[in-house]
């Protein structure tokens, strides 16, 4: 059962004390708490100098009436992905990582692929790639990769990533590299595990160094400490009827969430919340620089946002992100960044749906376009 609540709430986070709430988003959003097809969401819009809104509507918990605040952890899911991609750019940068190398000058595991030819009943007919896979194709999803390796079960989150990436290195390709756009979580893998490689670090550990704390993502982690799973809002998805809200878990991940026998993946682990996510988005709208650091020149913005998938590819993907005017990433449970190039914003989008009820989807919907109109001001 859900309860109506209505929220016009100030952020609770100390960095988005100034930031106040908006009333427009928070009508456009109200109804479908109330029609029981949005749990909670907590949203975000800022231009390339501060945050300009916070929002929270709904419940972190329904059964504990429990609301959102703006300081809840959320499972961003593939938001990851792009997180993970900027930090191998910055490798590129450095000249420590090239993008059309083959995968494996890096990883010599991968010296020896084939891709599937040919399928017949039970068998499989391999045959040589015509090219190697590169550093852009794991980037881009053009890699022939598939999303996981047979060892990747029940849940994604028990490989060591080194394991994990040598598992992809004998798994046959689905389709020649370059050539087709397959989404693949084993790619984004594979490029973390170039990290690990080059620096002679964890994956974990580089990114904490390089972007995490200097960006100040405190609440950005692989693994919620005691305090954050406080704060860490439940996972909801259409009950049998698909007339309301019922609670269920990350189907994804092993439990508990802070042990840290589960291992960090690049391509969809990261928990964040969204003054976290809005400071990473806020350092690719100002070109790659924040409070006076900067993590990436714009000329790699634009590589990584511009569309890298070939041509006759339908699929409009870059470096890690979806490509575009407008870019950014989406997450399982329905999370979402957007850097608004146009307009000069960043739009984030947080809730745990896996599914919605009713008319549920038009929400993030909704808020995208009461967002629009009250901040995107002609220039």
């Amino acid at each position: 059962m859900l309860f109506t609540i209505s929220l016009l709430a100030l952020p609770s986070t100390s960095q988005a004390q100034e930031a106040a709430s908006s009333p427009s988003i928070q009508n456009a959003l109200q109804p479908f708490v109330e029609k029981h097809e949005l749990a909670g969401a907590v949203t975000l819009v800022a231009d390339k100098d501060k945050i300009l809104s916070i929002n929270t509507v709904g419940f972190a918990d329904i059964a504990a009436k429990k609301p959102m605040k703006a300081d809840c952890l959320f499972w961003i899911a593939s938001q990851s992905k792009p997180i993970t991609a900027v930090g191998l750019m910055m490798l590129i940068e450095s000249g420590k990582v090239k993008l059309d190398d083959p995968v494996s000058r890096y990883l010599p595991e991968f010296n020896n692929q084939w891709v599937i030819a040919e399928k017949k009943n039970d068998q499989l007919v391999l045959k040589k790639p015509k090219t190697p896979v590169t550093v852009r194709h794991v980037l881009s999803h053009t890699s022939g990769m598939p999303f996981a390796s047979s060892l990747e079960t029940p849940t994604l989150d028990m490989l060591v990533l080194k394991d994990a990436v040598r598992s992809y290195a004998l798994t046959p390709l689905n389709t020649e590299p370059g050539t087709k756009y397959n989404y693949s979580n084993a790619g984004i893998n594979t490029a973390a595990r170039i990290i690990e490689v080059v620096t002679g670090k964890k994956y974990e550990d580089y990114m904490d160094e390089m972007l995490f704390k200097p960006l100040g993502m405190k609440d950005t982690t692989f693994w919620p400490n005691e305090e954050q799973l406080t704060r860490l809002a439940k996972t909801f998805r259409p009950n049998a009827a698909k007339n309301d809200l019922e609670e269920t878990t990350i189907s994804q991940l092993t439990y508990p969430l802070n042990d840290h026998k589960r291992q960090p993946m690049p391509a969809g682990g990261l928990f964040s919340t969204a003054v976290d996510v809005s400071k990473f988005c806020r350092m690719l709208l100002n070109g790659g620089k924040l409070d006076g650091k900067q993590y990436l020149t714009e000329a790699s913005i634009k590589e990584m946002t511009k569309k890298q998938t070939a041509e006759g590819i339908k699929d409009n993907y870059g470096l890690g992100f979806s490509a575009g005017e407008s870019f950014g990433h989406g997450g399982a449970l329905s999370t979402n960044m957007s850097v608004e190039t146009k307009p000069g914003l960043v739009l984030v989008w947080l809730v745990q749906h896996a599914g919605y009820p009713g008319k549920g989807g038009e929400s993030q919907g909704a808020f995208r376009q009461a967002a629009y109109k009250e901040f995107a001001k002609p220039k």
